[in-house]
């Protein structure tokens, strides 16, 4: 027997307005439009739920409106502070605007338009790359991170 994870699945009320905030804003592309269910290229999947679903029964509600609060999709890139730059205008709610994780990369958490938490990061070669810029050697770069010293070492043989 095997088990293979699936996608994760957002439960939502405004189905319309959560596929253009995933398409638009976090620039995801759907895979997969099934109408009140869609599957973007990334796996996430949002699904509108009526009362005749089965968990909508079990629940006895279609929608929690305050969100998962033990969720948090993360998205990572390698263009950071354009990224940021272009999520500034939008009307987003913050959890945190741009901070330094204690492994040194930077994030942004911000909650979708129903509650979910989104971070937003850079990528491993890309905040390993920053601190090899500002001059720190290799075995200082995976003490700082946490990341193995081996891909330390690939990552800026790629640069």
């Amino acid at each position: 027997m095997e088990i293979k994870f699936h996608s994760p699945v957002i439960l939502t009320d405004e189905f319309d307005k959560m596929k253009a905030f995933y398409q638009e804003i976090m620039q995801q592309e759907i895979e997969i439009d099934l109408g009140n269910c869609i599957i973007f290229k990334n796996g996430i999947s949002l699904w509108k739920l009526t009362e005749d679903y089965l968990i909508a029964k079990k629940l006895g509600k279609t929608y929690n409106p305050e969100g998962n609060k033990n969720l948090e999709l993360c998205f990572e890139t390698d263009d950071y502070e354009s990224v940021v730059a272009k999520l500034k205008n939008q009307d987003l709610k913050y959890l945190h605007e741009t901070k330094e994780e204690r492994w040194g990369q930077k994030t942004m958490r911000f909650y979708d338009p129903e509650n979910n938490l989104i971070e937003i990061g850079e990528t491993i070669p890309c905040f390993v790359k920053r601190f090899k810029t500002q001059g720190m050697t290799d075995k200082e770069v995976s003490e700082r991170t946490s990341v193995p010293i081996e891909m330390v070492r690939e990552i800026c043989q790629e640069a």
